[in-house]
């Protein structure tokens, strides 16, 4: 290991590059305190280290970390493993700045089987180095907690903390506690169960924590038929229900074939915020016997590949896996001693990939879940992420406004606009239009009219302009519109369509020119968002359309009367609500509102209509 540290500067560092060996190890980098800032492996350390100094780096936390390299340290080692192996225990020794952080602060609880002359089996997350056995850890509570309950209605078992040594027993020390009364316990305290006996049980139980439960499942079979066939049939009926209890429990806990031994099954997804998710699946016997997710938080844009070889070595040196197999989502580059690497096509391996894709997707979107909680504003930027993405804008789309019309048969033909900042509607911005230069029904030009008002005005006013345009409307709007925005106007404005399907839900989003339609899963948060955007133009349109209406149908029938201007017709409409409620009311009810001559001519004119 070199640990020369006299001279600081360039020709130091190149000095020391330059005499690299090439060979597997690790390097780590120093700053000018001394403080390890990051550990790295390499298959070749010279010309991995070399690659540091040999270019100019773009701006980022690659660049930053190497203008911070005061010196560096490296130790050889035999194989490309073992570099993996001491890179991983020194990341998590020094936790150095610039390398992937470990989100992991978790204890999982493991189930121990006591070193002692009757051993108790219980859950517990201190590790001990006493003899005793542990198997886990477990990240899944339900799945340790459904082995505990099927060990303890296979076998009798102590629960209780006495010191029972032959000593003790053949003196006479104890005696039988309720859990014998209840049967949950033979009673070894009093002599009842033998040494020999509880050890019997207690192997069974190993095999069965280690996911071997084919094989004791087989042996019970076998004791059972061995009972019957000698015409001891109340103790075949006891063995029989261990081996149904058994049975059962590999019926639930089995995933494919219990040909699938001994495999490790890995799967990574990524996400916008530098961060990688890991899962972790163990088979044994076609069952899952491990199953973590875990996080690593990005620092120098580390590949998928770099990420999922940490986590591999990380997993396996903490469950201490000994498997010759291992299923990846993608080719690895790296070797482990006596270990295959898998990438399923088909069959039970690639189911058991699926599955840890699953797990490890549904891990991402509860932490998301989690965050956007703690911070709404994320998930905001998450969406408006996805649009970019989906659409392939080049801005965030930070303003997004909506356009819909709204007439029925060519009446009261009006036009609506709202406004979503950062994902979320701002009422205040909204806009009601009524149309001016249409006569009949005609959506498109009645659209074609109040885009123009409207970005004609924002020119004008220089008011901020939208990153995305949406039509409440399929192919047709979305032309009108930017024959407006790009023929006539000259903006370079992004515009979308939102088409309905026969029930009027949102069924497509529809973007370009030609429009191709944009593919967005349903109970999509994204969908959800496009769907509350098209519901909240279409509502305000139509709520603009019907108060419209409503006062054209009010006007229309107390405007014709001669003698009631505005003053009165507003005075009346405030009491009454309505013009037939005006209609019902009595003459001294709305003398008393507009004086009785009035009121006497109103009620002659409206009995007339």
């Amino acid at each position: 290991m070199n640990e020369n540290t006299d001279l600081k500067g360039d020709d130091y560092l190149k000095g020391i590059v330059s005499n690299l060996p090439e060979k597997p190890g690790i390097y780590q980098y120093l700053n000018t305190e001394g403080t390890i800032i990051y550990v790295g492996k390499a298959k070749n350390l010279k010309k991995r280290v070399y690659s540091y100094f040999s270019k100019e780096h773009e701006p980022g936390k690659t660049r930053v970390l190497v203008s911070k390299i005061a010196d560096i340290r490296y130790i050889v080692v035999n194989t490309e493993e073992d570099a993996l192996l001491l890179e991983n225990n020194l990341i998590k020794k020094y936790k150095p700045r610039y390398n992937v952080l470990l989100k992991d602060d978790k204890t999982y609880p493991s189930i121990c089987v006591q070193n002692e002359y009757f051993p108790r089996v219980f859950k517990t997350r201190r590790i001990i180095r006493n003899g005793s056995a542990y198997y886990g850890p477990y990240s899944h509570a339900p799945s340790m907690q459904a082995v505990l309950d099927l060990i303890k209605h296979l076998y009798p078992l102590r629960t209780c903390n006495l010191n029972l040594t032959p000593e003790n027993i053949n003196a006479g020390k104890f005696n039988v506690c309720l859990e014998y009364h209840i049967k949950n316990c033979a009673g070894p305290c009093i002599g009842l169960q033998t040494q020999e006996d509880y050890a019997r049980n207690i192997d069974e139980i190993k095999e069965i924590l280690k996911g071997n439960t084919q094989d004791i499942s087989r042996l019970l079979q076998q004791k059972m038929e061995e009972l019957a066939e000698d015409m001891k049939f109340e103790e075949a009926q006891k063995v029989k229900e261990k081996y149904l209890l058994i049975e059962n429990y590999r019926s639930r806990s089995e995933v494919v074939s219990a040909i699938l031994h001994n495999i490790d099954v890995f799967s990574i997804e990524e996400d916008d915020s530098n961060s990688a998710f890991i899962n972790y699946l163990h088979i044994t016997n076609g069952a899952i016997t491990q199953a973590f997710t875990f996080e690593y938080k990005k620092r120098l844009n580390e590949s998928k590949e770099e990420l999922l070889e940490l986590g591999i070595i990380e997993m396996r040196e903490r469950y201490k896996s000994l498997s010759r197999e291992i299923i990846v989502p993608f080719e690895v580059d790296f070797e482990l001693n006596n270990v295959v690497f898998t990438v399923p096509q088909r069959g039970d391996k690639k189911k058991l990939l699926e599955l840890s894709i699953l797990n490890v997707k549904q891990y991402k979107a509860d932490r998301m879940k989690q965050a956007e909680k703690l911070n709404p504003e994320q998930r905001s930027m998450r969406l408006m992420k996805e649009i970019q993405q989906e659409l392939h804008l080049d801005r965030l789309p930070m303003q997004i406004e909506c356009f819909d019309n709204s007439n029925i048969q060519g009446s009261d033909a009006v036009a609506a606009c709202v406004v979503f900042k950062k994902a979320k509607p701002s009422k205040k911005d909204y806009r009601k239009y009524n149309i001016k230069t249409v006569v009949g029904p005609d959506d498109y030009a009645s659209m074609k009219e109040i885009v123009r008002r409207r970005y004609q005005r924002a020119i004008e006013e220089q008011t901020p302009l939208p990153d995305l345009i949406i039509t409440d409307g399929g192919k047709g709007q979305m032309e009108v519109v930017r024959q407006v925005i790009e023929d006539e106007l000259h903006l370079d404005i992004p515009i979308a369509g939102l088409a309905k399907d026969g029930r009027h839900r949102t069924s497509e989003l529809l973007f370009g020119f030609p429009p191709q339609t944009i593919g967005i899963k349903q109970q999509s948060q994204l969908f959800r968002l496009l769907t509350q955007i098209q519901d909240e133009v279409h509502r305000f349109a139509i709520s603009f359309h019907r108060d419209k209406r409503s006062k054209r149908q009010v006007a229309s029938a107390l405007d014709s009367i001669k003698g009631i201007g505005e003053k009165t017709k507003t005075a009346l409409l405030k009491e009454f609500k309505s013009v037939k409620r005006i209609q019902e009311a009595s003459v001294e009810d709305i003398a008393a509102i507009i004086g009785p001559a009035k009121a006497q001519m109103l009620k002659e004119e409206l009995s007339k209509s």
